[in-house]
C-alpha cells in the first residue's frame, strides 16, 4: 500500500506557470478561462433558436 501512494505522488507535477508582470497563471486554469469567455461571447451574438419569429 505505502509503494502505491508513493508511485502515485511521484507522478504528481506542479503544472505549467505563465507570467506577465506581477500576475502568474496556470496554464490549465488560462484554458478554461478563454474558453468560458469564448462560449460567453458565443452566447451574446447568437440568436435563440426561433427567436426572430414574433407573432
Amino acid at each position: 500500500m505505502g509503494g502505491l501512494l508513493s508511485a502515485a505522488s511521484s507522478s504528481i507535477n506542479p503544472g505549467i506557470y505563465l507570467g506577465w508582470g506581477d500576475v502568474t497563471i496556470q496554464l490549465g486554469n488560462l484554458i478554461v478561462i478563454v474558453v468560458m469567455l469564448v462560449l460567453f461571447g458565443l452566447a451574446l451574438v447568437l440568436p435563440f433558436p426561433g427567436g426572430r419569429e414574433r407573432k
